[in-house]
């Protein structure tokens, strides 16, 4: 079970590696051209968006939403721990 957990985590953290080369840093660093809202906020929606695929059943062909959802879950955690940071500054 050990080498499976390593696995999946590393299938994970290759995914948001590339993601984050692919589409630069917006999920933590978003432009807030039309959305005002923190990168924890944006975050929260993205989630919504894919939880609510899930109850619904419908994917777009090509992606992979429990995928995209732990990513975001991973950034989110990350997004909370920045802002942290900042606010103890």
């Amino acid at each position: 079970m050990k080498v499976m957990i390593e696995k999946k985590c590393d299938e994970i953290k290759q995914f948001l590696i590339d993601k984050n080369i692919a589409y630069g840093n917006s999920a933590l660093e978003p432009i807030n051209i039309f959305s005002k809202n923190t990168a924890v906020e944006q975050l929260a929606v993205r989630m919504d968006d894919k939880i609510n695929r899930l109850k619904k059943g419908s994917e777009y062909l090509g992606d992979d939403t429990i995928k995209d959802l732990t990513g975001y879950l991973v950034l989110y955690m990350i997004a909370k721990d920045i802002e942290t940071e900042i606010k103890r500054i």
